[in-house]
């Protein structure tokens, strides 16, 4: 990788940082719908969706064990 490359590289991985920092991206993206279980999603793979949203409250700290 020459030089010029690299500075581009670091130059673009600062950009995408303050971009991700502003205000208007973050309103952007809470502005977008959220992804919801449907009701024609198989009994097993919605079990397995459950246990999913448990295992990721118990590592937020928001649900004790059940």
């Amino acid at each position: 990788m020459s030089r010029n490359t690299g500075e581009r590289h670091d130059g673009l991985a600062l950009d995408i940082r303050r971009q991700f920092g502003q205000r208007s991206t973050a309103r952007f993206l809470h502005a977008l719908p959220a992804f919801k279980v449907v009701d024609d999603v198989p009994g097993h793979l919605k079990a397995l969706l459950d246990k999913l949203d448990e295992a990721e409250s118990m590592a937020k700290g928001n649900a004790a064990p059940q």
